[in-house]
């Protein structure tokens, strides 16, 4: 194929994809009509698509009716990744002994694409916390763990995630988020208000390979009266179980390129 000639086209899959990611980034189930005209495409071109990709569990009707939304399929697809399961196989016994000892939750997140993603949770040991669902998305520049994985990326992957970043949020203000981001890099860790529930602080550290943050182990910090852990303490655990995470992830690839 000569660099004149069109790029292959497979019609089918382009009206499911952008169904899928349509469905993805919607806030609540769609109905035919939304759909339709949030894909650019006539009710017949997608009626065919929307049956198949209800029919293989991409997508389900919650109400049981006409609006249509994603399910985790691909969701547990992605799981099943090597890379994806080996994070999550290496972090969650660090993050369960860091939950126990600082008696609150924890959550493991990775980026995709301008939103961050919860890939992996620990509930707290007693019966009070803050549990973020596993599937859980974000913007990245609403969250602290969007900030993590912001401030320790090289400057190319920097400027691409702010240029999708800005193209879903036309009003984001870039120069606030570049000043966080240094004084994160200073810290070490992000310590940043919920913009979710009052009350709630969201501490988050960077879990890094080669010079970059991967994903960002989070704390949603509940300050409770009587409790000897204080957000400092609370602070240095995290950091401590990032770098273990960390180090650990750094010995596997190791291990498996001897092999």
């Amino acid at each position: 194929m000569t660099a004149e000639s069109p790029k292959y086209r497979a019609p089918a899959l382009d009206k499911g994809l952008d169904i899928l990611e349509l469905l993805a980034r919607a806030v609540a189930p769609l109905t035919i009509a939304e759909i339709s005209e949030g894909v650019g495409r006539s009710r017949g071109e997608i009626f065919r698509m929307l049956q198949v990709l209800e029919e293989r569990d991409y997508i389900s009707r919650p109400d049981g009716e006409g609006r249509y939304s994603i399910t985790p399929r691909l969701f547990r697809l992605g799981m099943e990744q090597p890379p994806v399961k080996s994070l999550v196989e290496t972090a969650l016994p660090i993050m369960h002994r860091l939950a126990e000892d600082i008696d609150q939750s924890c959550h493991l997140v990775v980026p995709s694409q301008e939103q961050i993603v919860v890939i992996a949770r620990v509930d707290p040991p007693g019966e009070i916390g803050l549990v973020v669902r596993v599937g859980h998305r974000r913007p990245i520049s609403h969250s602290a763990s969007g900030y993590v994985l912001l401030a320790w990326q090289d400057d190319a992957t920097r400027e691409r995630w702010f240029s999708m970043m800005i193209a879903h949020e036309p009003q984001l203000q870039r120069p606030p988020i570049e000043t966080a981001i240094r004084d994160i890099r200073t810290a070490g860790v992000a310590t940043i208000a919920s913009q979710v529930v009052d009350g709630v602080t969201d501490i988050s550290a960077p879990v890094m390979q080669h010079d970059r943050a991967i994903c960002a182990i989070t704390i949603p910090f509940i300050e409770r009266r009587g409790s000897g852990m204080t957000m400092a303490s609370t602070t240095r655990l995290l950091v401590d179980a990032a770098n273990e995470v960390s180090g650990a992830l750094d010995h596997r690839s190791t291990s498996s390129l001897d092999n």
